[in-house]
């Protein structure tokens, strides 16, 4: 009964179930990976938050590169705000209202400039009206403590990147977008003071890049349920192939035929085992009763 499934089309399927269910299973298993790989990276960095919020400022120099470890530490770095080349970081939003960024330069004793957020203001950078609340840096030589932040990009939560901004304003706090922009080197890094001056509002640090439960922790576990009903509708139709191959099967063994069905009449269009009826025949005429020409 079952050796269809010895047939060239049989092997063919049966190869193909028995190579897609593994595969399916082995993706939705990476995928669920991935997911778990996100939560996990998502709790370490909610923990080095609550930690570098509690532990003591270091030097400038000893956090950098910038990595998921020094992200969000408190940071001090000596020298003087470079006044003449402040810049403002437009459509910036903050407790749900729009505004913008005040980010001054910060130019250490070797040289190079740390950029630092001095804080936020609500309104439009290309408003006089708003720009004229921006207060003036501090003066001569400063120690700055901030949380250290990394460059943003393009994708970076909070950038609504445009091209042709007029001069002084940034879309993106960057060193790639800096370095046309200022005479002197800038870090691969930003500082975010904890407190702010004047009519400016401090700017909370953000989380780590690719740490947090974003819209791609939750497509992976889209994706996740997706590569498992693939496996289940594979052997879903595997079986019915299977049980369709053994009815037919069972069909042909009693005799029926795909394109016979069971109440199929006989050849003469009666009805088997049955005696096909005869015309009646007409009775003979009696004698003399023929026509006459």
């Amino acid at each position: 009964m079952y050796r269809f499934l010895l047939t060239s089309r049989w092997w063919a399927i049966n190869v193909f179930a028995v190579l897609s269910i593994p595969v399916c299973l082995y993706m939705g298993s990476w995928q669920l990976s991935r997911f778990e790989t996100r939560v996990d990276s998502h709790r370490e960095q909610q923990t080095q938050a609550d930690e570098a919020k509690a532990a003591a400022a270091e030097p400038l120099r000893e956090l950098l590169p910038v990595s998921t470890e020094t992200f969000g530490r408190r940071a001090t770095a000596t020298g003087r705000y470079d006044a003449g080349h402040q810049l403002l970081v437009p459509n910036r939003s903050l407790d749900d209202r729009q505004g913008f960024y005040v980010l001054t330069p910060l130019r250490t004793d070797d040289g190079k400039a740390i950029p630092v957020v001095r804080g936020w203001l609500p309104g439009d950078a290309d408003s006089k009206a708003d720009t004229a609340a921006v207060p003036a840096p501090p003066t001569g030589q400063v120690s700055v403590t901030g949380s250290l932040q990394a460059s943003e990009s393009p994708r970076s939560k909070g950038v609504r990147s445009a091209g042709g901004l007029p001069e002084g304003q940034l879309g993106i706090i960057s060193a790639a977008s800096l370095v046309n922009v200022l005479p002197y080197e800038v870090y691969d890094a930003w500082l975010t003071t904890p407190k702010a001056e004047g009519a400016l509002t401090p700017v909370p640090p953000t989380a780590a890049p690719n740490s947090g439960l974003d819209l791609k922790a939750f497509q992976n576990l889209g994706y996740t349920g997706e590569w498992f009903v693939f496996a289940g509708f594979v052997l879903f139709m595997w079986f019915r192939l299977f049980r369709r191959e053994v009815e037919a099967a069972k069909d042909l063994a009693l005799g029926i035929t795909p394109d016979q069905p069971e109440d199929a009449k006989a050849p003469n269009g009666t009805e088997d085992g049955e005696a096909p009826e005869t015309p009646a025949t007409e009775e003979p005429k009696a004698a003399g009763s023929a026509t006459r020409p």
